[in-house]
């Protein structure tokens, strides 16, 4: 009896030396319940296979910041002295004390992580759900978002070692929902009569009262149709949930719209995760095609490429945003501008992920690349419309350090249009280049809305284009769209035609946009004071002379903003 005891005590021991010491867990995120629209389906299979990814502490964020908006300041003596891409690795490169605690943390566990970045900030490994669930003692669930039937195994919690905090960022997926509902904009059949009371100037062709062309908005904003000339000035669109951009579609886009120029003008294609772009024209992507017939359409002569992300993105996740902004912070020269018609809800979102995002812009910026992202389509309600007590900001229009582009429509006046999102963040503060506007329009809205957005959050988006019945060719076929999705490659064609001239004149592209748009640029911008973006059973806010949470600063006048940026 005496020697049984003595081997089960030994294989007790020997059982404990093989398992990692236990260690003191410190909470790191946690959401305060279920997002709105998933409903708790059951645990996952501990069985089942999660892949994670780890996001280390980046060093010098403060610093970051500070050169970023050095950069892009117009009065700043360093305006347009853009950093290189090793001195952004340098900046925000995690540490050594860092690289070194996590990864020890991983070995104690056997978990061998691949290293997913060039500075070494990310890495990524798959482990069973009864693995992840011990290792950040969490609870990972199938969640099933009621609307569409997507299913995400999720945890509302997870808690990381205590000596790894100030190292390790962020887990990721954990408590970061997907975006079923990001979905592309409807495809409709040309309308037939003009819907919102327009009237015609001299300059700008009748049609447009109808329709939205390229011509439309060379009118509208003074865009030029000379072709631009310096290769170096490449344009980025992205394309997500197997959105292809077909090119026979582009073919008779600029066959029909664009006569001045060849038909055969196309775009270059760069993949990520396993992406792709079928030219079957049952694939053509409504998204993709109208991303990218007016990016080619009006930003004439300006180098395209279209980023197509594959599967990781598939359910509706951050990893191809993560992914894309990655891949251009590896390049060494990245295109100038980037427009991502795509984005979700801020409150689906980790607020360490938001950041870890928002700071990858901030690297981009610095960089001299322009970062544009549409701002949705709910208007006060989130990225599409939906019932809510309180507004809901999107992401990622909410961080500073891009460009958020709503939407207007008509001309004489031109008006907000009534789904442009726009508002307030809960996460992201108030910029300092933003304040002043800010403040000037929560003092001029007073008590309306009060208690439904956050005062002291940085507000978006900052400037907005046409977004209403703009002409696309999907599958052969014509047909409408509208959104902010039509704005934001609009913009992006104007910026990258700005680049150009600057380029050529022996000048720094724009690179970040918002200092010099809330400065020297809001001149040069057309004020939207009329209109307005209901939502949450509210009129949502309303269009006021100067900055205001549904067309930001106004719309772009080329003419006007070339002189601003000194040409």
């Amino acid at each position: 009896m005496v020697a049984t005891r003595g081997l089960f005590f030994v294989s007790l021991f020997a059982l404990a030396l093989s398992k990692p010491m236990a260690r003191n867990m410190k909470l790191h995120e946690s959401r305060e319940g279920i997002p709105e629209g998933f409903s708790l389906r059951g645990a996952a299979q501990p069985e089942q296979t999660i892949k994670l990814r780890l996001a280390l502490v980046q060093s010098n964020l403060a610093e970051l910041e500070r050169k970023l908006i050095d950069v892009s300041t117009p009065s700043s003596a360093n305006y347009g002295k853009h950093l290189s891409k090793a001195e952004v690795q340098q900046l925000v490169a995690p540490t050594q004390d860092s690289v070194d605690a996590v990864n020890s943390w991983l070995k104690e566990n056997d978990i061998s992580a691949k290293t997913i970045s060039a500075t070494g900030d990310w890495l990524s490994f798959e482990v069973p759900v009864s693995k992840a669930n011990e290792l950040l003692d969490a609870d990972f669930s199938i969640y099933t978002h009621d609307e569409t039937g997507t299913e995400a195994v999720r945890t509302l919690s997870y808690s990381i070692p205590a000596e790894l905090q100030g190292h390790l960022d962020l887990v990721h997926p954990t408590v970061t929902f997907p975006n079923p509902r990001g979905l592309p904009p409807v495809f409709t059949a040309p309308i037939k009569a003009e819907a919102h009371n327009l009237t015609s100037r001299a300059t700008i062709p009748s049609s447009c009262a109808r329709t939205i062309t390229p011509s439309c908005l060379q009118a509208i904003y003074n865009i030029p149709s000379t072709p631009a000339t310096e290769s170096s000035n490449k344009l980025a669109v992205t394309g997500f949930i197997e959105q292809y951009a077909n090119k026979a579609d582009l073919k008779t886009f600029l066959t029909r719209f664009r006569t001045d120029i060849s038909s055969s003008t196309s775009f270059t294609l760069q993949t990520l995760d396993g992406g792709s772009n079928p030219q079957s024209s049952s694939e053509a992507g409504v998204e993709a095609n109208l991303d990218i017939q007016y990016t080619v359409g009006v930003a004439t002569g300006v180098p395209t490429v279209f980023i197509s992300v594959g599967e990781d993105f598939q359910d509706g996740d951050l990893e191809g945003f993560l992914d894309v902004v990655k891949s251009l912070l590896d390049e060494d020269t990245p295109p100038f501008v980037m427009t991502t018609s795509y984005g979700q809800n801020e409150n689906t979102i980790s607020r360490n992920l938001a950041n870890n995002l928002c700071n990858a812009y901030a690297q981009l910026g610095a960089r001299g690349v322009s970062i544009l992202f549409a701002s949705g389509d709910g208007g006060v309600a989130g990225s599409q419309s939906a019932s809510c007590s309180k507004f809901v900001p999107t992401f990622p229009s909410g961080c500073p350090f891009m460009t958020s582009v709503g939407a207007t429509q008509g001309f004489s006046p031109e008006t907000a249009a009534d789904f442009s999102s726009g508002g307030f963040s809960n996460y992201f503060a108030i910029p300092d280049y933003q304040t002043s506007a800010v403040s000037g329009y929560i003092k001029a809205l007073g008590s309306t809305n009060s208690g439904k957005y956050n005062a002291t959050g940085r507000g978006f988006p900052d400037i907005a284009t046409q977004g209403v019945n703009f002409e696309v060719v999907v599958g052969g076929q014509s047909g409408t769209v509208e959104g902010t999705s039509c704005s934001s490659p609009t913009l992006a064609s104007i910026i990258s035609l700005l680049n150009d001239r600057l380029i050529a004149a022996g000048k720094s592209p724009l690179g970040f946009l918002n200092p010099f748009l809330y400065s020297t640029g809001a001149s040069a911008l057309n004020d939207i004071t009329s209109g307005s973006n209901p939502g949450c059973n509210t009129n949502g806010f309303p269009a006021k002379a100067g900055w205001d949470p549904v067309t930001g600063l106004g719309t772009p006048d080329f003419n006007k903003l070339l002189s601003a940026v000194g040409l």
